[in-house]
Protein backbone atom coordinates (compact mmCIF):
# COMPACT_ATOMS: atom_id res chain seq x y z
CA UNK A 1 0.00 0.00 0.00
CA UNK A 2 2.87 2.22 0.57
CA UNK A 3 4.21 2.42 -3.06
CA UNK A 4 1.55 4.12 -4.84
CA UNK A 5 1.56 7.08 -2.40
CA UNK A 6 5.59 6.89 -2.50
CA UNK A 7 5.13 6.81 -6.35
CA UNK A 8 3.09 9.69 -6.85
CA UNK A 9 5.23 12.17 -4.20
CA UNK A 10 8.69 11.07 -5.57
CA UNK A 11 9.53 14.35 -6.53
CA UNK A 12 9.20 15.09 -2.79
CA UNK A 13 12.34 12.95 -2.52
CA UNK A 14 14.22 13.63 -5.05
CA UNK A 15 13.87 17.17 -5.36
CA UNK A 16 15.82 18.42 -2.11
CA UNK A 17 18.82 16.14 -3.65
CA UNK A 18 18.66 17.71 -6.86
CA UNK A 19 19.14 21.50 -5.34
CA UNK A 20 22.02 20.13 -3.66
CA UNK A 21 23.82 18.44 -5.87
CA UNK A 22 22.99 21.11 -9.13
CA UNK A 23 24.29 23.97 -6.41
CA UNK A 24 27.68 22.11 -5.55
CA UNK A 25 27.85 21.24 -8.94
CA UNK A 26 27.34 25.28 -10.21
CA UNK A 27 29.91 26.22 -7.70
CA UNK A 28 32.73 24.04 -7.85
CA UNK A 29 32.70 25.46 -11.52
CA UNK A 30 33.50 28.95 -10.26
CA UNK A 31 35.87 28.21 -7.50
CA UNK A 32 39.15 25.79 -6.33
CA UNK A 33 38.92 25.55 -2.61
CA UNK A 34 36.09 23.71 -0.70
CA UNK A 35 34.93 26.86 1.55
CA UNK A 36 33.85 29.12 -1.63
CA UNK A 37 32.20 26.76 -2.97
CA UNK A 38 30.26 25.30 0.11
CA UNK A 39 29.27 29.13 0.53
CA UNK A 40 28.51 29.82 -2.93
CA UNK A 41 26.41 26.33 -3.21
CA UNK A 42 24.53 27.63 0.00
CA UNK A 43 23.73 31.16 -1.53
CA UNK A 44 22.67 29.53 -5.24
CA UNK A 45 20.54 26.57 -3.35
CA UNK A 46 18.62 29.53 -1.40
CA UNK A 47 18.11 31.32 -4.05
CA UNK A 48 16.56 27.91 -6.16
CA UNK A 49 14.83 27.24 -3.42
CA UNK A 50 13.15 30.52 -2.90
CA UNK A 51 12.39 30.59 -6.95
CA UNK A 52 10.74 27.16 -6.85
CA UNK A 53 8.38 27.85 -3.80
CA UNK A 54 7.52 31.29 -5.54
CA UNK A 55 6.69 29.32 -8.67
CA UNK A 56 4.63 26.66 -6.84
CA UNK A 57 3.09 29.41 -4.55
CA UNK A 58 1.94 31.47 -7.86
CA UNK A 59 0.49 28.12 -9.20
CA UNK A 60 -1.19 27.33 -6.55
CA UNK A 61 -2.57 30.59 -6.16
CA UNK A 62 -3.60 30.49 -10.17
CA UNK A 63 -5.48 27.09 -9.58
CA UNK A 64 -7.12 28.31 -6.14
CA UNK A 65 -8.75 31.23 -8.12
Amino acid sequence: MAGPVFAHNIYLVDLPLLIVLVSLVYSATRYDHWQPIFTEAFRWGFRLLTFLVAIGGLLFLVNRF
